[in-house]
């Protein structure tokens, strides 16, 4: 019961949290866009941003602690969207390509040293994190767990309880594969907004909203379409 109130919760915060991302993306465009780019508003956009990405994993903790699987396959995106997650969101190194589209014709040299020792810092992470779980994943395959999910429904009392225990250190484990994933998204996009001036910031993160607002409204339009086939 208390998973399906933070699902419900949390599809509610999340279309709210969009409806913020899109009245973001318009101001960082239209900003991006000035002639006469005012340094000052374009840090003070940038944090306002950063603080809205930081809002919503904030909320994505409570979901996590409640139902960590749910998180893995969330329901609250379309299939498209979720065919693009890397471990419950996106993959990091995925600001590479937005970053170089958005303001690469406009880095300096340093700026660009920095960014390729923060790509390989990234990736190591990426894989770092890949490692563990794939670890977690080959465990179901070995016993305890393993050997009690060929029982189920069959679980003596002692079972039950080896069986509830396994699952909540494997609830736990996924839960913290989610959080480092999350911490090194995060870190990321702080990490390239240091690098870059407040005006390139400014590109960078509208560059970023409009992927993902464009992401979901391609996905929205393909279920669509396959509703109406359907009916």
């Amino acid at each position: 019961m208390a998973g399906s109130i933070f699902r419900a919760t949390f599809t509610s915060f999340f279309e709210k949290w969009l409806v913020s991302q899109q009245t973001h993306l318009e101001e960082l465009l239209f900003l991006s866009e000035s002639i006469n780019k005012d340094e000052e508003k374009c840090k003070d956009l940038v944090a306002k941003v950063l603080s809205h990405y930081q809002k919503y994993y904030q909320e994505k903790t409570e979901l996590v602690n409640s139902d960590v699987f749910l998180c893995f396959s969330p329901p609250w995106l379309t299939s498209f969207e979720r065919s693009l997650l890397w471990i419950s969101g996106f993959k990091p190194s995925m600001v590479f390509p937005l970053l170089k589209n958005s303001v690469g014709e406009f880095l300096s040299e340093e700026q660009s040293h920095r960014i390729e020792l923060a790509r390989a810092e990234i990736r190591r992470g990426e894989r770092d994190i890949e490692q563990a779980l794939a670890r977690i994943q080959e465990s179901l395959a070995e016993p305890p767990i393993f050997y009690l999910m060929k029982k189920m429904g069959k679980l003596v009392d002692g079972e039950v309880t080896e069986f509830d225990t396994a699952m909540d250190d494997l609830k736990k484990s996924m839960a913290v594969i989610i959080s480092d994933a999350d911490d090194l998204r995060a870190s990321t996009v702080r990490k390239i907004v240091e690098i870059l001036s407040p005006v390139q910031s400014v590109k960078f993160l509208a560059a970023a909203a409009e992927f993902q607002l464009q992401s979901r409204k391609l996905g929205l339009q393909k279920e669509s379409t396959v509703a109406n086939q359907s009916a």
